[in-house]
């Protein structure tokens, strides 16, 4: 498995941008931003991402926020399905929301965020079929999301979500995991004595 680091410069960020621009009517979007790792912590090694901003409406009213943001989705759902299809490959993902300040309470506020291109996260291992996989939501501190990002940019794995599998693959060849698995079994089957 290789891993490799797309750099996206100026000028490919205003390219992408103008693509994103293109296909939306003239003031419908307000700024696009094109992420790299690094930029935010939603991007993952190797992963290049947009998010496009759209008008906030009313400030500080979090349901218009998500109405408006409703309201952009109907209104362009065709737009955003030929840019989903448009869009390089080494984009990972795409973003809508409000053109708002970030609420330290609420950092995300309302959003649409389409996952497009490779869709990393959901690769199967060798040998396992994608309906078999479980989608797991995990929230990483600054020290276990540098080791989980460390590992993809040592080509160990392609994504967070990869890293995680092989981590958990790992524990269970331990002998002790098939001991654990065996005493929760036991109490299994005292519990059901009960």
């Amino acid at each position: 498995m290789t891993h490799w680091r797309l750099r996206v410069d100026k000028a490919a960020a205003d390219r992408i941008e103008g693509q994103v621009r293109s296909v939306f009517p003239e003031d419908a979007i307000e700024r696009v931003q094109v992420l790299e790792y690094g930029d935010d912590p939603e991007v993952e090694p190797g992963e290049t991402a947009i998010r496009v901003l759209i008008a906030p409406g009313p400030p500080e009213d979090e349901e218009a926020a998500g109405e408006n943001l409703r309201d952009f989705h109907e209104a362009n759902r065709a737009a955003i399905k030929r840019l989903r299809n448009d869009l390089p490959r080494f984009i990972g993902w795409i973003e809508f929301r409000p053109d708002r300040p970030a609420d330290p309470a609420k950092p995300h506020g309302p959003m649409l965020k389409l996952r497009i291109g490779s869709d990393r996260g959901r690769e199967c291992p060798p040998g396992e079929a994608a309906e078999e996989l479980t989608p797991v939501m995990t929230r990483l501190g600054p020290a276990d999301l540098a080791t989980v990002d460390t590992l993809i940019t040592a080509g160990i794995a392609n994504s967070r979500a990869e890293v995680l599998r092989w981590a958990v693959g790992r524990i269970r060849e331990r002998p002790a995991y098939a001991q654990l698995q065996e005493r929760v079994h036991e109490i299994d089957q005292l519990k059901a004595q009960f």
